[in-house]
């Protein structure tokens, strides 16, 4: 067990007014009595938990989901009422959440936002499914800035159906002239158990055929806007990275709470169950929710944390395993190794190599 250092907390909070069609989290419909069972549900959760962290510092604290906005500025004030502070409070909310809310929100101590954009296109929201418009992102970011907010995150995706440099361009140019700090960047994959895997193949034929161009696009045209690449998926202004996501990359330990939930915790890796009912059920009985647990073998785990320090632009230091010969890929120097221009547009094929 961790007697010292950082840890982070992580809340899956799964509620949203309707399932995006590429969607793969565990999400609920926007009830409020599933809330207040969920609020229930994560205190007892980290009553039983607590213990873990006493001579630990809380560098961070997640809400994730779903649209964790949506469970409302008490039940958030409750949760925080619960923790020791924490340097960096994020809290995930789409464009079409109240915005009147926001200002209760950040009264509590939430210090940054992530807002899900995920294109300023119409027909490109239309076709993921989203429920805001082109103008909501827009008019969204700025309230959010209006109300206090300093450090305001956004995620972008590319690699959409019948999306085109010019439509991609256009995003690009309108998204660096909103009060952001940071921009987060995501190719659509197509996962499982979603509408958009039930249509794969019709999917798969309005797919851009140089996802290459449009990721080196976003690159040129967010650092030329003065938010620079700290990660293979992050833009950030100076000092405006993070905390909570590089702590991932960094192996910091962090705890998941709220079902479906993942957590890292003195090197192994568990979940909850993806069931509120019956992650509730379990914490009422004074059971584990957990219904998956993993602990890597000392070589395996060195290779994975080798790898998620290499999606972060500075590198990471050289391992104690060899690496293949990647020259157009890997670049070494004092004993650091570094993704070039190239490795970082073909990670996976790095880390498909070095597992």
């Amino acid at each position: 067990m961790p007697t010292s250092g950082d840890y982070s907390l992580y809340f899956h909070i799964p509620f949203c007014s309707r399932k995006c069609d590429y969607c793969h989290f565990y999400v609920l419909p926007d009830k409020e009595s599933l809330k207040d069972d969920l609020l229930k549900a994560l205190k007892l959760e980290w009553e039983k938990i607590r213990s873990h962290f006493d001579s630990l510092n809380l560098k961070s604290i997640y809400f994730g989901g779903g649209t964790p906005f949506l469970f409302g500025p008490s039940r958030i004030a409750e949760v925080l009422s619960w923790l020791p502070p924490a340097e960096e409070i994020t809290l995930e909310m789409n464009p079409e959440n109240d915005a009147n809310l926001l200002k209760e929100y950040r009264s509590l101590g939430v210090n940054r936002l992530s807002i899900g954009l995920q294109t300023l296109t119409q027909t490109e929201l239309i076709t993921l499914g989203r429920t805001h418009t082109s103008n909501q992102s827009l008019q969204s970011v700025i309230a959010a800035h209006d109300s206090g907010f300093d450090n305001i995150s956004v995620d972008l995706m590319y690699d959409l159906p019948d999306q085109t440099l010019n439509t991609w361009e256009k995003a690009l140019n309108e998204v660096v002239k909103l009060p952001i700090t940071h921009l987060s960047l995501y190719n659509l994959t197509i996962e499982p158990h979603t509408v958009f895997h039930k249509y794969r193949n019709q999917i798969e034929k309005r797919l851009p055929s140089t996802t290459e161009n449009f990721y080196e696009l976003a690159q040129q045209k967010l650092t030329q806007a003065g938010l620079h690449q700290y990660e293979i998926s992050a833009f950030a202004k100076p000092g405006k990275h993070s905390l909570h996501n590089t702590g991932y990359w960094l192996g910091r330990p962090f705890w998941g709470l709220g079902p479906s939930a993942f957590s890292y915790w003195n090197g192994s890796r568990f979940r909850n169950v993806s069931n509120l009912s019956k992650y509730s059920t379990a914490l009422k009985n004074n059971e584990s929710p957990i219904d998956f647990t993993e602990k890597l073998d000392p070589d395996a785990a060195a290779r994975e944390a080798f790898l998620l320090k290499l999606r972060l632009t500075q590198g990471s230091p050289l391992p104690a395993f060899p690496l293949p010969p990647m020259p157009d890929l890997l670049e070494i120097k004092e004993n650091h190794v570094r993704l070039t221009q190239k490795g970082i547009l073909f990670y996976d094929t790095v880390a498909s190599e070095i597992v």
